[in-house]
């Protein structure tokens, strides 16, 4: 299983994904294809992202059972932990909602 999440890219490469993916939500696309077509699509992904920023996660046989790599502007980065692929938020992009929570009046 794949799925690719997309944030400000060209329509074109929406356009391209479907011939290989499912788009259950806009810019979100899941499939199951080879390690060859994931690798291609990535390819693809990286060299059409102009501005925008690209997400890609895959079953594999780590501890964690999947694999991340973003390209481009995205919210998120990933951050390696003693193996373990962790998402880091930074502060400047935590929507309120989630900053206030934290918050004690």
């Amino acid at each position: 299983m794949m799925t690719i999440i997309l944030e400000n890219v060209p329509k074109r490469l929406r356009g391209e994904l479907t011939r290989w993916l499912l788009e259950p939500y806009p810019n979100i696309f899941i499939g199951h294809v080879s390690a060859r077509v994931r690798d291609y699509l990535w390819e693809k992904c990286k060299k059409e992202c102009k501005n925008g920023g690209v997400i890609q996660a895959w079953s594999t046989n780590t501890e964690q059972h999947f694999a991340l790599r973003m390209e481009g502007n995205t919210k998120r980065s990933i951050v390696n932990m003693e193996g373990l692929q962790l998402v880091f938020i930074p502060e400047n992009t935590v929507p309120t909602h989630y900053t206030n929570r934290n918050k004690k009046s």
